[in-house]
């Protein structure tokens, strides 16, 4: 089959790899209708997540129809179409029986190297690093679905891929980084980040109910989808974000904050984006925290930090006096993505959101080494890429 691997830095090509096979009784073989390059691959791509290997297939947004499932998968069968989350879970331990999707105890098939890192182990996830489980990702013909009785979403015929494909990451990461903010009606809520996975946080957070809700970007095509979903938009390369977001909520600041970049910040000008990049460039440090300590210092005193945006390693200066002075909230995580889908696949057939708004462009596989740069370097107005193996 045809997929899309990893051979190092800024070095993604579409080869010929062999078919997955059923490894497990709990498994499933799917055939891809559609994928998609999340924001997130492009840490993989940069190479700023660690224990990459050439050779790994890329990609976790992905969904399309069972071919085959294991002797032990009494819930699939062949024909099925389903959306894969990125998260794999068991669903029988006491992280997944908690709804805590993100951090199953047992899919993580490389858990001594996570409990190296983190202290604990997280899930495993498709096509994203063998800290993570080393699982081949979704951007390819076929996928292997571990753990597949679980890690599935069942969606119905009638609804194209574009309104569905992203119920395995950025719409339920973007709703669960507005849930986590706990919105009341008389809330301000600022999103750092008009991605993808921000344009989802954005329309959440209004669909949650916030008084006013404020975009942050530099990227002028974002910043007018943000625009037309109905935000307040900062273009943090024209103005003051400090001061702007003072004089819109009448000095208090925000009073939720959404960090949908992670640990590519692409602050330009201010002296904390200048040292991270000189200490990322040295090897002292491996994300870029400017997001994180812009939303510390104008969030309003016991206001919430909400964290969907992916961070990898050690971070400087973080401003943790200033947090607990105010009384802030950090709320974070990798996304439980089959706690919220129920309820996001209601919305999405009742006309309440089309998430297909985010899509750019449309490619195919063999398409997809040169899109990686296009939608890295945010060239030819790309956002979103769907990929059509």
């Amino acid at each position: 089959m045809k997929a899309l691997v990893w051979h190092g830095t800024a070095d993604v090509r579409c080869d010929s790899v062999p078919d997955p096979e059923i490894e497990d009784g709990r498994d499933a073989i799917i055939k891809v209708t559609s994928c998609a390059i999340c924001g997130s691959d492009l840490h993989l791509y940069d190479h700023f997540m660690p224990t990459m290997k050439e050779g790994d297939i890329l990609g976790h947004e992905t969904m399309g129809e069972v071919v085959e499932v294991g002797r032990d998968n009494k819930v699939l069968k062949p024909g099925d179409r389903i959306v894969v989350p990125f998260t794999i879970i068991c669903g029988q331990c006491d992280q997944c029986r908690r709804g805590n999707f993100s951090v199953c105890e047992r899919s993580n098939r490389n858990k001594h190297l996570a409990d190296a890192a983190f202290g604990h182990t997280t899930a495993g996830l498709f096509g994203y690093s063998h800290l993570t489980g080393g699982y081949a990702g979704g951007q390819a013909e076929y996928l292997r679905v571990p753990f597949a009785d679980a890690t599935h979403i069942r969606v119905p015929d009638g609804l194209p891929d574009e309104k569905l494909l992203f119920l395995s990451d950025i719409f339920p990461t973007g709703w669960q980084g507005a849930v986590q903010c706990d919105i009341q009606p008389t809330d301000t809520v600022a999103s750092w980040g008009c991605g993808p996975v921000g344009q989802m946080a954005i329309r959440s957070a209004i669909l949650l109910g916030a008084k006013q809700v404020i975009a942050i970007d530099r990227i002028p095509e974002r910043l007018a989808m943000a625009e037309a979903a109905g935000a307040i938009t900062i273009d943090f390369s024209k103005e003051s974000v400090v001061e702007r977001l003072n004089d819109l909520t009448d000095g208090r600041g925000p009073d939720k904050c959404i960090d949908s970049v992670g640990l590519e910040a692409h602050a330009t000008s201010t002296l904390d984006a200048v040292y991270d990049r000189a200490k990322q460039a040295m090897m002292l440090e491996t994300d870029r925290a400017h997001v994180l300590r812009e939303m510390a210092y104008v969030c309003r005193p016991a206001g919430v930090l909400s964290v969907p945006g992916v961070y990898g390693g050690l971070i400087d200066k973080f401003p943790m006096g200033m947090i607990m002075n105010k009384g802030l909230t950090i709320r974070t995580g990798q996304t439980h993505v089959n706690r919220w889908t129920d309820d996001l696949l209601r919305r999405i057939e009742e006309g309440q959101i089309d998430p297909s708004f985010v899509i750019t462009h449309k490619v195919s596989l063999e398409d997809g080494p040169a899109m990686y740069k296009t939608f890295r370097d945010k060239q030819d107005g790309c956002i979103k890429v769907f990929i059509q193996p």
